[in-house]
């Protein structure tokens, strides 16, 4: 059977055991939906200036949520569930198989790839969630090497990316009050050009090949990190 084949069989099976898991398919889109409607409920409408373009909340957080799910898929759910497998001593045993680890790398990233939007056909908006989808993928694969066992991976997980997702608008809209500070971390990380890249998509805003072009350099370095450290084996001591 050659890689390719494998391949797609293990992103069948990935897929199969996503579904078969009620609680990983609710936070990965239950989730954000429920958090959409907090934010439009609680916050009310009003009108959030992006640059020279004025755009209701309301639209601002379907682009927010959108992010936020993409995010939640790639990287979180990749980070916990590759934690759990490989105390489990599951990633063990798959590494003792015919499959190569690319192939189950591979698939892994290609499951959680999230779809377009309906009716979002824009070439720009593809590459961004292509490049967006497979960096964090790669990230939340570099991460796992850094959390020690499965309890730990939530917490570890979740003090990545929260903060961030603060820091780069996607909860709260940037106003002319922002900081310099917060707006100045922003943009060193990956989430705000991600981001960025979305609202051009749902919201008509600027588009910049820069934010694309530094989210892919976040993910060449999480792809290089997974390579040098990732572990098929469950951590001891």
């Amino acid at each position: 059977m050659s890689a390719v084949s494998m391949t797609a069989t293990q992103i069948r099976y990935v897929n199969k055991s996503f579904w078969r898991n009620p609680a990983s398919a609710f936070f990965t889109f239950a989730f954000p939906l429920m958090f959409l409607v907090i934010f439009t409920s609680l916050l009310g409408h009003y009108n959030v200036q992006i640059g020279t373009r004025t755009v209701n909340s309301a639209t601002y957080y379907v682009a927010s949520m959108a992010t936020f799910a993409v995010i939640t898929a790639c990287y979180n759910n990749i980070a916990i569930q590759i934690t759990f497998q490989r105390d489990a001593g599951v990633l063990k045993r798959t590494n003792g198989t015919p499959l190569p680890s690319s192939s189950f790398l591979g698939a892994r990233k290609a499951f959680y790839s999230a779809s377009i939007p309906t009716g979002l056909t824009l070439v720009r908006f593809l590459i961004v969630l292509v490049v967006g989808a497979a960096s964090f993928c790669a990230l939340g694969l570099a991460v796992t090497a850094a959390i020690p066992n499965a309890e730990a991976s939530a917490a570890i997980v979740n003090a990545t990316i929260l903060p961030l997702l603060f820091l780069s608008g996607v909860f709260i809209p940037f106003g002319n009050s922002t900081p310099s500070w917060i707006l100045w971390i922003a943009r060193v990380f990956p989430v705000k050009h991600f981001f960025d890249g979305m609202k051009a998509g749902f919201l008509g805003t600027p588009f910049n090949w820069t934010d694309t072009l530094v989210v892919a350099i976040w993910g060449l370095a999480g792809l290089l990190l997974a390579i040098r450290f990732f572990s098929w084996e469950p951590r001891t001591g």
